[in-house]
């Protein structure tokens, strides 16, 4: 009876495992689509696509800017936006984006802005709050492992967390998990997902 709970819940931990390691490293910025234009007209508006990091926006100046690319090929683009724009709340320094845009004149400018989450691969669903909430008041065995840097760790956690950063996960790979393999694994980190 408990190996089947323990079974079902398996998936679970390789959804946040999945998370951990593409949605909440901030390196998604080279995941980054370059954009390609379509010049048919001068008159027709080219639709495009930004993929990258926020790393600026000002409302005064109605800008928003995005990284695109890593290392050495990252480019910064600078877009405009107006009140036509749609999801500029998702336009926060740090944050990953997907930025649809057009070209007017000389200015590009924001049509959409979506946040950039990770895919989920198929058959795998994440855990909701409070699912969590419920594991843990029921006492379910399970390992809570917050994947945010050390320092945000110490600033505060989830009671029971104990703190693997994605940097170590990836360098020590299994080695900083549990020995029992069918032990329910909770990632969480402090980004979208």
């Amino acid at each position: 009876m408990k190996m089947n709970w323990l079974q079902k819940l398996a998936p679970l931990a390789v959804l946040t495992l999945v998370l951990v390691l593409n949605g909440c490293a901030k390196d998604t910025a080279g995941v980054a689509e370059k954009a390609q234009p379509t010049v048919k007209a001068e008159t027709q508006a080219a639709t495009t696509v930004y993929t990258g990091s926020i790393v600026g926006m000002s409302n005064k100046a109605q800008t928003v800017s995005i990284e695109v690319g890593k290392g050495a090929d990252a480019q910064t683009h600078m877009l405009k936006f107006d009140d036509q724009t749609t999801g500029i709340e998702h336009a926060k320094s740090g944050e990953a984006a997907i930025i649809t845009w057009e070209q007017r004149g000389d200015d590009k400018f924001a049509l959409d802005i979506k946040p950039k989450l990770a895919k989920l691969p198929e058959g795998i669903t994440e855990i909701k709050a409070d699912e969590l909430y419920q594991l843990i008041s029921e006492n379910k065995p399970l390992t809570l492992v917050d994947a945010r840097p050390e320092t945000r760790y110490n600033q505060a956690h989830l009671p029971g967390a104990i703190n693997i950063p994605v940097p170590m996960l990836k360098e020590k790979k299994a080695t900083v998990l549990p020995v029992d393999k069918n032990e329910l694994l909770v990632f969480y980190c402090g980004g979208y997902t």
